[in-house]
């Protein structure tokens, strides 16, 4: 007999979101006259998200075989892993067969309650660093299976990263 709960927790996702955005707030809101300060906090941001992924992975991949090759790795993330956080899969998947793969998110549901400005340098500067949490947990789910890598994000307006 077990003393532990064997039932899963799920936070909900409003409570998520608006977690995620006063984190966000609370690393980029102090003075960043500083440049050096600021990547220091983009960089906690990202530490938080590789911790965060790590553990996904752990409980995601428990159960199953170890995959034998990255792109099995990177297939999983696409489907399996994405399926999970934002309930859809990636929509698009490139490579170049040298070790480098773009997953393309074409509605990224993180963004979506951001308001959207009309000039696109502008939107990529106010959403930059929203996106250092998920380069830190796809990074953590990459490490995790096995894959050493630098993630890095970029965006188009609307809502595609």
């Amino acid at each position: 007999m077990s003393l532990y709960k064997t039932e899963k927790t799920q936070v909900c996702e409003s409570c998520f979101d608006y977690i995620f955005m006063e984190m966000v707030h609370f690393f980029n809101n102090v003075d960043n006259t500083n440049e050096k300060e600021k990547e220091l906090k983009n960089t906690k941001l990202e530490q938080m998200g590789y911790l965060t992924g790590q553990s996904l992975a752990e409980r995601l991949t428990g159960d199953r075989a170890r995959f034998t090759d990255n792109l099995d790795v990177i297939k999983f993330v696409c489907k399996d892993f994405w399926s999970t956080i934002f309930k859809k899969q990636v929509d698009n998947l490139k490579t170049n067969h040298k070790g480098t793969y773009v997953l393309t998110d074409n509605n990224f549901k993180w963004f979506s309650k951001m308001s959207i400005n009309n000039n696109q340098e502008d939107f990529k500067k106010e959403v930059l660093p929203y996106l250092s949490f998920p380069c830190g947990i796809i990074r953590g789910v990459l490490s995790n299976l096995g894959i050493n890598c630098t993630v890095l994000a970029d965006v188009n307006p609307p809502n595609q990263c």
